[in-house]
Order: C-alpha cells, then sequence, then structure tokens
C-alpha cells in the first residue's frame, strides 16, 4: 500500500490551519440532543452502564435529556465521573457503553458520548456549580500528579471532608488530558476548566513541583494521612537504532503538545513524515501531520494490521484522513545528511510464533532492506515506566511488576499503608484509557475515607449543593 500511497486531497484543505483542527464532532443541539436521547429503551440493568468502567447512569441522564432536565443529566454524570466532560470526547465509546448498547444488533447504538457531551457543555457554559466542599475532617491527603486518576481522587476527597494537595510537576495540570490528546478531540480548554472544578473544591494545585527533587516521598508521608500516588508514564523510549539523534527526529508526546500549548503556524513538521509505531498516540501524530499540512504521512509498523494496539476505529479514522500503513516493517536506522533526516532505512519482516502478550513474534526477512525518504521520523512506540518513582517507592515497600506499582485491586492501596496509586502507573495489564484512571482514583478516595474515616458511608459525607 505504502508504495503507491498518493496525497489526497478532499475537503479539510478547504480550511483554514484553526478550522482543521477544531473538535472533529460537532456539538449536538438541543433538537438532535431531545430527537437521540428518545431513541434509548432506556434499558433494565442496561449493558452500556455496565460497560463504562465509572458506572455513569447512563439511560438515567440520557432520559433527563430527553425530557429538558439537562442539568439534572449533567449532576448524574457528574456523580459517577468528576471529569465527564472529558471523557465524553475521549472515550473509546465504540468500545464501552455504545458498544454494549442493544440497538447495535439493527440499529446505530445511541451517541452515548456525544449526549454526555451536550449535557456537559450545557453545565459549563452556564458554570452551574454542582457540588461542595465537605465539612472538614481534619485529614490531608496528598495527590502526586494532576492527570485524571489524581484529579478525580481529590476531587472525591474533598467532597467527603479532606483537606487535599496536588503536586504537579508540569506548568498546568490535567496530565495527560492537557498536554496528551490531540487538540480536535478535546481543546485544552475543556481539561484546564476540570482543574479550576477540582479547585472549587477546596482542593490545592502546585504546579512545577517535581516530587523528588522539590520535596520527597519520606516528606509526603510524613506530613499527610495519605498519599495517592497518580504519575501515569514517561516519555517514549528511544528507538536504539543508528541516527535517531538527527535533526527531524520527533517524541510523538512531545508533538501532540505542541498543539496543545503553542500557535499551529508556529509548529515545524516535515512534508514527508513517518511515525514509527500503530498505538492510539501513533494514530494521533499521522493525523496531525495530516492536518498540519504534511504530503506524505505514513505509518510504518513492525506487525502486521491484526496485531495493532490502536482501535480499529482509530485505524479507519486515519485511513480517512489519507493516512498510508507500511506494516511487517522495522525502522533499523534513521538516514541522514547535514545533520537532518532524509530517509528511514528499515527490513521487511515475517510473523512467527506468539509472544508472552500472545502476539506473533516479528522475524527480519534476509536481504530485504530498503529506504524510505522522509524528512521527519516520529516516535511513538509506546511510554517508558516511571523507574525514577519506583526506585523512591521501593524504600517504602512498595512493590512493582514489570515498571508498574503492584496495588490492590479493591482498593488501590500499595504494600504501605499510607500510598495509594491508580492510573497508567498501576496499569500492568489490559487496556490504559482516561476513563479507567478517573474510576482509580474513585476505588482509591472510597478506600482512604474508609481507613481513615470509618463506618460513615461515602454517600452520607459528601456534601452535595
Amino acid at each position: 500500500m505504502a508504495e503507491h500511497y498518493k496525497p489526497q486531497k478532499y475537503k479539510a484543505w478547504e480550511l483554514t490551519l484553526e478550522e482543521r483542527f477544531q473538535e472533529y464532532f460537532p456539538p449536538l443541539g438541543e433538537r438532535e440532543a431531545v430527537t437521540e436521547a428518545n431513541r434509548c429503551l432506556y434499558c433494565y440493568d442496561a449493558p452500556c452502564m455496565v460497560a463504562c468502567p465509572t458506572h455513569i447512569d447512563i439511560p438515567t441522564f440520557i432520559k433527563k435529556i430527553a425530557t429538558g432536565n439537562v442539568k439534572g443529566s449533567a449532576r448524574t454524570i457528574l456523580e459517577a465521573n468528576l471529569l465527564g466532560a472529558t471523557c465524553s470526547r475521549v472515550c473509546p465509546v465504540e468500545e464501552l457503553c455504545e458498544g454494549a448498547c442493544v440497538l447495535n444488533h439493527d440499529h446505530p447504538p445511541i451517541m452515548i458520548g456525544r449526549l454526555q457531551r451536550y449535557a456537559m457543555d450545557y453545565a459549563a457554559d452556564r458554570k452551574i456549580k454542582f457540588f461542595e466542599p465537605g465539612k472538614r475532617n481534619g485529614l490531608k491527603v496528598a495527590v502526586v500528579g494532576t492527570g485524571p486518576a489524581g484529579l478525580s481522587c481529590a476531587g472525591e476527597l474533598a467532597k467527603l471532608g479532606f483537606d487535599v494537595t496536588c503536586l504537579e510537576k508540569k506548568p498546568l495540570a490535567g496530565g495527560l488530558d492537557t498536554y496528551g490528546i490531540v487538540v480536535f478531540r478535546e481543546p485544552v480548554e475543556v481539561s484546564l476548566s476540570e482543574v479550576k472544578m477540582i479547585e472549587q473544591l477546596g482542593v490545592t494545585v502546585k504546579t512545577n513541583v517535581t516530587v523528588g527533587k522539590d520535596v520527597s516521598f519520606d516528606e509526603l508521608v510524613k506530613q499527610y494521612d495519605a498519599v495517592f500516588v497518580s504519575v501515569g508514564m514517561g516519555n517514549v523510549p528511544a528507538l536504539e537504532i543508528p541516527g535517531e539523534e538527527l535533526e527531524g527526529v520527533v517524541d510523538g508526546l512531545d508533538f501532540i503538545e505542541e498543539t496543545k500549548i503553542m500557535k499551529l503556524d508556529s509548529i515545524e513538521f516535515g512534508n514527508r513524515v513517518c511515525v514509527i509505531g500503530a498505538g492510539n498516540t501513533a494514530i494521533d501524530c499521522v493525523t496531525i501531520a495530516r492536518r498540519l499540512g504534511a504530503e506524505r504521512v505514513m505509518i510504518v509498523y513492525r506487525r502486521s494490521e491484526a496485531e495493532m494496539p490502536c482501535y480499529h476505529f482509530e485505524y479507519e479514522f486515519a485511513l480517512k484522513e489519507g493516512v498510508s500503513f507500511m506494516f511487517l516493517t522495522q525502522p533499523i536506522e534513521v538516514v541522514g545528511k547535514d545533520g537532518k533526516v532524509e530517509g528511514l532505512r528499515c527490513i521487511r519482516m515475517d510473523l512467527g510464533g506468539p509472544d508472552a502478550s500472545g502476539r506473533r513474534v516479528p522475524i527480519p526477512v534476509p536481504n530485504s532492506e530498503f529506504v524510505l525518504p522522509c524528512d521527519m521520523v516520529v516516535t511513538a512506540i509506546g511510554q517508558k515506566k516511571r523507574i525514577d518513582i519506583l526506585e523512591k517507592l521501593t524504600a517504602f515497600g512498595v512493590k512493582n511488576s514489570k515498571g508498574y506499582i503492584v496495588v490492590d485491586p479493591e482498593t488501590n492501596r500499595t504494600e504501605h499503608p499510607k500510598i495509594f496509586a491508580g492510573g497508567d502507573c498501576v496499569r500492568s495489564k489490559g487496556e490504559a484509557s482516561t476513563v479507567m484512571a478517573v474510576q482509580d482514583g474513585k476505588i482509591a478516595a472510597k478506600a482512604i475515607f474508609n481507613q481513615l474515616v470509618g463506618s460513615t458511608t461515602v454517600q452520607q459525607a459528601a456534601t452535595r449543593k
């Protein structure tokens, strides 16, 4: 496919650069939302609700939209998921709630994600405040990291009366939602508005604070009644091939971050772009490159289409954007001239038997090397484990498995009684996503409450407006 790829001109190129990076799905209007909500069957023991990691009462929030109670709909969502605005945009709904919709057999599923966004936008536009800080209980919790797990845990604890301080090493809070989700899926303003909502619950958010440098874990454990670690994962690991130091080789997460914090017309990009990797981050990178104006954009992946870690709907999305795919291809060198990228040397691969993950092992084909001409290489081959954090936590008896923090799945507590963890840094198995991180934060908040406060139920302790 890749060798015969020709750039396709499609209607997006008739748009301005800013218009190309507007949210991919436009918001539903009132009439559209009500019409769609009325399609819902309001199932008893609804499979969509079971499929949602945060267990939002989906039939109820949809019913409230249908009856004109959009404020009540937003409350229903936020009671289960404080980051409902982000999740309405970035959740893989095709794999979760919408994928479980009973209408799938004969009709299109209910547009649950877009209805959730409709309710969230309604509340945000009117600046409706749903929750108040709980009556202070004199207990303090430190949250390390302000991604979805950290913010979820902090918000839930604040509603229960805890004094919560969040520590974030970057200039802006919000973690991957702020920096790592491509702007046409979630504008940075959405993430930052959720941070503000958490702050309005009485949570203190301190940015530009690196735990281990500006403050130690030892200090946190001594000064706080509990510590929740939600540090996510690190940058993309090195390719460990010759030439990756050349100008034009870019970390995929850094490439995405530029679209969130820089002016679009100031972002540097190549005319012929190769993205190495086939996960959801790689899909975001190729889509960004295409929308910025790159003529030819290609994903290079050492396995086949069947082994791609990205969601299938993401793969289809990239194809519609004019991206080509070169499967069974392993990069072995970044070729350069005068210190700049001018090609990617690759070797063809065959697939052998399955490895420990169940995916077939790629095997090099002898004498099959070739060079892909390109002027930019974006690496999107996963993320580094947070070894720096793991080493510091080891001193407290916290265990890790293959670079992930080990926690009790029922409470998200580590081996240390004061230290809890959640989000990508504990996700050693299965998919990692924003909505799962939010649930991790909820689980930890409930466990911290039960451990430190005791018998009063979480629902009784939370104060709502």
